[in-house]
């Protein structure tokens, strides 16, 4: 039983991709879900719809029927991933993981329309969100999962920092323009569509104040809304930024360990490619880190005998 756990997890883990098997499955997963996608956007054209209702029908109880297989393989399997091992409950840890989250989010809506009675336009809508389980296949998208993940603090005091704003600033506009605008600021709840436009520098321009201090207390938000817009921006800049690096210098301390002994064999060659693909880096990338790497150990080498390594100086 054991050894089946270790041959589906072989497959279906992304992290690992050594055969034909687990690429083609892959291929398999990534082509379903594009197709998925397709189809819930075809069917809101009523036109489409009505044609090919048997067909788009066809599609998603295979893809349900094929999701479902997915996700309870991966939960049997779970116990076999590295990150869920050490775990008291592995296959509770990785059902409350954010990928098995999302892989249970895209089967969720189908079995919903059976036993609850929702707007079935609803339920269709929401199957889009199987285009999340791309973020599996995607490094790009794995990348910034990993960034939310690592920032969820800063996030979230950006958060906290822009819902304080948003009661402050609904409330000084109620304050300037209630008696004026009773319909559009009649209430500090009503005043925050204003202030929630304001704040994130949309500005619609449907509801605007009016009396000199509404305006004047108005383009003071503005002005603070800037600053606030580029708080998320700037912490995911950052975070992006710092990953790469990390996933760079990660790379650049197994090729130095690789070439300890001078030459990179097969083996290490195969390791070191696997290693970047799950670092998410490119081979350009990778090529560069190379490059540094030899050239340091080059100049490192320039000062010592070639046959005992001491220093020549």
């Amino acid at each position: 039983m054991g050894q089946l756990q270790k041959l589906i997890h072989e497959k279906l883990d992304p992290s690992d991709r050594t055969d034909r098997v687990g690429r083609y499955l892959d291929l398999f997963l990534i082509t379903l879900i594009a197709i998925n996608v397709a189809a819930v956007v075809l069917e809101t054209v009523s036109s489409i719809n009505a044609r090919f209702h048997t067909a788009f029908w066809v599609i998603e109880v295979i893809s349900v029927a094929v999701f479902s297989v997915e996700y309870i393989a991966r939960v049997w399997a779970s116990p076999e991933h590295p990150e869920f091992q050490d775990k008291a409950h592995p296959r509770l840890a990785y059902m409350l993981s954010p990928l098995a989250l999302i892989d249970l989010l895209a089967i969720l809506p189908f079995y919903l329309g059976f036993l609850v009675d929702m707007d079935l336009r609803f339920l269709r809508v929401l199957r889009l969100l199987r285009i999340l389980k791309l973020t599996r296949y995607s490094s790009a998208m794995s990348m910034l999962l990993d960034v939310f993940r690592e920032e969820a603090n800063a996030f979230f005091a950006g958060f906290f920092i822009l819902i304080v704003l948003l009661v402050l600033a609904a409330s000084g506009a109620y304050l300037a323009e209630h008696e004026v605008q009773p319909d559009k600021f009649g209430s500090i709840p009503a005043a925050m569509w204003w202030a929630m436009a304001t704040l994130t520098t949309v500005g619609y321009g449907d509801v605007t104040p009016v009396t000199p201090a509404g305006q004047i207390f108005g383009s003071l938000v503005g002005v603070v809304g800037i600053g606030i817009a580029a708080l998320p921006a700037g912490i995911l800049a950052s975070g992006m930024a710092d990953l790469l690096r990390r996933r760079r210098a990660e790379l650049t301390k197994q090729l130095r360990v690789a070439l300890e002994d001078g030459v990179i064999d097969a083996d290490e060659e195969e390791e070191l490619e696997q290693i970047r693909r799950d670092l998410g880096l490119s081979k350009r990338v990778a090529e560069e880190i190379r490059d540094d790497v030899q050239r340091s150990r080059k100049h490192a080498g320039l000062g010592q005998c070639p046959h005992c390594g001491r220093n020549l100086g």
